[in-house]
C-alpha cells in the first residue's frame, strides 16, 4: 500500500462526494482538483481511474450492497457512500489490491471524513461483499 495510492483514494473520495452533492461533470471536478489541490504525492492515474470508473459502474457496484442494506444507497451518507464505492470498485475491478487493503483503506476514509460510527457500517458491508467477490482469497486465507 503506497502513500501515493492512499492519497489518490482520499482525493477520489472528496471528488466523488462533490459529484454526489453537486452533479458537476467529472471532467470539471478533475480539472478543479488538479488545479486547486496539492496532488504532488498522489497517484494521479489512480485518482483519475477511481473518479471516472466508479460513476460509470455505480449501478453494478451498488447492486452488491442491496442484499445487505435496508435502505436505498442514495440514502446512505454521501461520505460513507463514496468510501463504500471506492472499496467496492477495488474489490470488483482491481484484483491487484488485496481485499484486506481495499476494506481497510475504505474504513480509514470513513473514519477520517465520515460520521462518528460510519466506518463500522462501511467495514461490515464491505466485509460481506468481499466474501462473495473475493471468495478464493478468503478460502486461501483460512488455510
Amino acid at each position: 500500500m503506497s502513500r501515493e495510492r492512499s492519497n489518490a483514494r482520499r482525493r477520489a473520495l472528496q471528488a466523488l462526494y462533490q459529484w454526489q452533492l453537486t452533479g458537476q461533470s467529472l471532467s470539471d471536478i478533475e480539472t478543479q482538483f488538479l488545479q486547486e489541490e496539492d496532488m504532488a504525492k498522489t497517484d494521479l492515474d489512480y485518482f483519475k481511474e477511481l473518479l471516472h470508473q466508479i460513476p460509470s459502474h455505480i449501478t453494478d457496484l451498488e447492486a452488491h450492497c442491496l442484499p445487505h442494506v435496508s435502505r436505498p444507497m442514495e440514502q446512505v451518507d454521501p461520505v460513507e457512500r463514496a468510501a463504500l464505492l471506492i472499496g467496492l470498485y477495488e474489490l470488483q475491478y482491481r484484483l491487484d489490491v488485496p481485499y484486506r487493503v481495499a476494506i481497510n483503506e475504505a474504513v480509514e476514509l470513513a473514519k477520517s471524513f465520515g460520521a462518528e460510527q460510519g466506518h463500522k457500517f462501511v467495514n461490515g458491508l464491505l466485509d460481506k461483499v468481499a466474501k462473495q467477490l473475493r471468495a478464493a482469497e478468503f478460502k486461501a486465507k483460512s488455510k
